[in-house]
């Protein structure tokens, strides 16, 4: 199996037993030996000791490398990301947290309609401003209906969110009560 170098005395491993000693493919051991980490003795032999020192260290300076996954690490992050996803669900399922396209279609909706309440303005206020001659009567006039348009589209009704979502689900009050 392993033989004695005549002018070292060190074991010499071939390709398949130097795999088997560190754990790794015989193709690994060969690319090992061409990055430098691995001593070869010889055409298909390798220096057992020396390769192992410098296996260990190229082990220690790469942090263990890509293959090193821990798995109750992974298991937590898994179950933090399905604890986080069903709060997230469950915020809008109460209500308290409103879905992108949702926010969308309500906001829409309420910019289609201040655009035309602020565009109904002119023909709303012309009659009403026929003949005055005061700019003070004028400016109040115009103020009062942009900023009667600027409240309704400042004022936020969840219940319009509601509405539109699939996923929300309204709890009654005596609902709430029994749980």
């Amino acid at each position: 199996m392993a033989k004695s170098g005549d002018a070292q005395n060190e074991m010499v491993l071939n390709a398949n037993q130097m795999a088997e000693l560190l754990g790794l493919s015989p193709r690994r051991i060969q690319q090992l030996a061409e990055e430098g980490i691995i001593v070869r003795s010889g055409r298909g032999k390798y220096m057992a000791a020396g390769s192992v020192q410098n296996y260990i260290r190229f082990q220690a300076e790469s942090g263990g490398g890509p293959s090193e996954v821990d798995y109750f690490d992974e298991r937590a992050l898994h179950e933090r990301a399905k604890r986080r996803k069903a709060e997230i669900e469950l915020a809008v399922m109460n209500g308290e947290l409103h879905r992108a396209g949702d926010v969308a279609l309500v906001m829409n909706d309420m910019v289609v309609t201040f655009r035309a309440r602020i565009l109904a303005i002119p023909t709303k206020l012309a009659p009403q401003m026929l003949g005055q001659t005061e700019l003070p009567v004028v400016l109040d006039l115009l103020t009062k209906e942009v900023k009667e348009a600027a409240t309704e589209l400042s004022e936020y009704d969840p219940e319009k969110f509601y509405a539109v979502s699939e996923e929300y689900v309204g709890l009654t009050a005596d609902a709430e009560d029994t749980s």
